[in-house]
């Protein structure tokens, strides 16, 4: 199956486009089918042999032509034509945050850039000042944009590590000499981004296991191979450790491999106090040796006198203190959501209609959905005048399908702070999300009064992700995250976490505190199609990460609450 080779060759395509200049509509194309076709559940090459590229949404005769083009020969016309211009490598340089494809291609043609170490070198010498455009402060900006990159190299995002350990465990759990398999690690703790990834397996035969783990399709490199732990490089330079324990141990090879070393160390603390140890292989009488406990994670919680501790906790942040008296949270899960309440359709920049967004979130089990297309600012929103139709569309189909659909919006908020929309139109609205998408450069200050005004308008119920961030890609803006927590406190606004895997914003130590401060959350999936409704296990591993408690969830509630609370805000 190419889907993911295809898609990878859609997006250089579209990246080179953009850096020679190219009409953006053609490169937004290409992006467009690339998303789809990661998506798509049937081999594209399928699809291909049955002349049935057409029937892909997004796919024009020139996208299919180099799609059948590049199955056959491993490349297309298009991008060997681009890359005499631009070479490939100049891709790396998008990677940095205030480097556009304009900049990519003036700094190719005028410097010769084509690494990053090479940027980092002409904007320390000011080679970079003599250029058009380049001011000091925009120089500034790339230095610290290439610092954030540096920063996160090694490590991936939580969503692309998961799938990698969902495919492992998948290959390997049916083997007969599986008994047990878990990832631990920070993927466990549903970390925001991974630095490499520890699988245990339960097993008195290793052997089988191992081979099969180092010989998987996606290996690049072994980098070690035996009975109790075998390690490689997966073909995206990520590391896996696969790590082979007794049934009776892997409690607590399951407890130590998941860290975090915080945690393990105030736990490990603890232990001595009461004459015990605790270790990968069980926990000891420190007297006698003697073992105690070891085969679950709850046995070596419960030895040390402590209810067992759930993963998301585990990072020594008074879960070991609120175990000890019985005041642990009980955890928001995904069977507590009720209903959606971030989605986009076609209708803006999304890939589905109100109809096909709807079913899926009936499938989801969910009470209701809030459709929240895209105020206008962006170049790709809701007109004003259409927004009529996109609300007698939303009622319509909600009346078809015996099913709640909220009209809404996602609306930008403008540099002062105002909202790009009329307020007529946000009073015929359900439930409106403020949002910042421009001018990210902002003071703290200047950035803070601008969401906090927002904030202020009873027509707002929720503010959208809201530092802005883009994980490994963009930082977050500037902001006063406390004003905002005490300017909801006061308002009654919702903060949201955004689940999108690629956001994550509100990231939990900060959703911890608004959660502390009795700010309700909104978890929002912001999704673009049906499938990305499934998000919704990020936003809520970020809520459990922040301690978060069903009733501290704003699409917990039942369908009449939520109005209820929509109403309110109003008032």
């Amino acid at each position: 199956m190419k889907n993911a080779e295809v898609a990878a060759m859609l997006e250089e395509t579209a990246d080179l486009m953009e850096i020679a200049g190219e009409n953006p509509f053609k490169a937004r194309a290409y992006r467009k089918a690339a998303e789809t076709i990661s998506a798509l559940r049937e081999p594209i090459e399928e699809l291909v042999k049955k002349k049935q590229l057409h029937t892909i949404e997004g796919v024009g005769e020139s996208i299919a032509r180099d799609i059948a083009e590049f199955l056959q020969r491993g490349t297309t016309t298009r991008l060997e034509q681009l890359s005499k211009k631009y070479p490939t490598q100049l891709r790396t340089l998008l990677e940095i945050q205030g480097v556009g494809p304009r900049t990519v291609a003036m700094l190719y043609d005028k410097l010769k850039i084509t690494t990053i170490d090479q940027l980092e070198e002409a904007a320390k010498s000011g080679k970079l000042t003599k250029l058009p455009g380049m001011g000091e402060q925009k120089v500034k900006n790339i230095l610290e944009g290439i610092q954030l990159w540096r920063q996160h190299q090694g490590r991936i995002p939580l969503y692309i590590a998961l799938e990698i350990a969902e495919r492992i465990v998948n290959e390997l759990k049916d083997l007969e000499e599986v008994e047990q398999i878990l990832p631990a690690g920070s993927l466990r703790r549903w970390k925001e981004t991974v630095g490499d990834l520890d699988i245990l397996v339960a097993t008195r035969k290793s052997q089988p296991i191992m081979e099969k783990f180092v010989n998987l399709p996606e290996v690049q490199k072994v980098l070690a191979h035996g009975p109790t732990k075998s390690s490689v490089m997966m073909d995206n330079n990520f590391q896996v450790d696969l790590r082979a324990v007794e049934p009776e141990s892997f409690g607590s090879a399951s407890q130590y491999f998941t860290g975090s070393k915080a945690h393990n160390i105030a736990l490990r603390n603890l232990a001595l106090k009461r004459g015990l140890t605790v270790n990968e292989y069980g926990v000891f009488r420190e007297a006698n040796g003697e073992k105690i406990a070891g085969e679950t994670e709850e046995s070596v919680y419960e030895a040390i006198g402590l209810i067992w501790i759930p993963p998301e906790l585990r990072e020594d942040r008074g879960e070991i203190e609120a175990a000890m008296n019985g005041s642990l949270p009980k955890l928001i899960t995904i069977e507590d959501v009720r209903g959606e309440t971030h989605s986009h359709t076609k209708w803006s920049d999304g890939f589905a209609s109100v109809e096909e967004m709807a079913k899926a979130a009936m499938k989801m089990g969910y009470e209701y959905i809030a459709i929240t297309d895209h105020s206008p600012p962006m170049g790709w929103g809701v007109k004003p005048e259409d927004f009529p139709k996109l609300i007698r569309e939303i009622r319509m189909t909600s009346e078809k399908l015996s099913f709640p659909i909220l009209a809404g919006i996602e609306v930008d908020i403008a540099p002062d702070g105002s909202l790009y929309m009329d307020e007529d139109i946000l009073k015929q609205l359900d439930i409106v999300i403020a949002s910042v998408h421009s001018a990210m450069k902002m003071d703290i200050d200047s950035m803070t009064r601008r969401i906090l005004r927002a904030m202020e308008n009873p027509l707002v119920h929720i503010i959208g992700h809201p530092t802005g961030r883009i994980i490994n890609q963009r930082p977050p803006y500037e902001v006063r995250i406390d004003a905002l927590i005490d300017k909801a406190q006061e308002n009654g606004v919702a903060l949201e976490i955004n689940a999108s895997p690629e956001r994550l914003d509100l990231n939990d130590e900060n959703a911890k505190a608004a959660k502390e401060a009795g700010i309700i959350l909104s978890i929002g999936t912001d999704s673009h199609r049906p499938e990305h409704l499934a998000f919704i296990r990020f936003g809520v591993a970020i809520a459990r990460r922040a301690w978060c408690e069903p009733q501290n969830i704003l699409n917990t509630r039942s369908y009449s609450n939520l109005l209820d609370w929509l109403k309110h805000r109003r008032i």
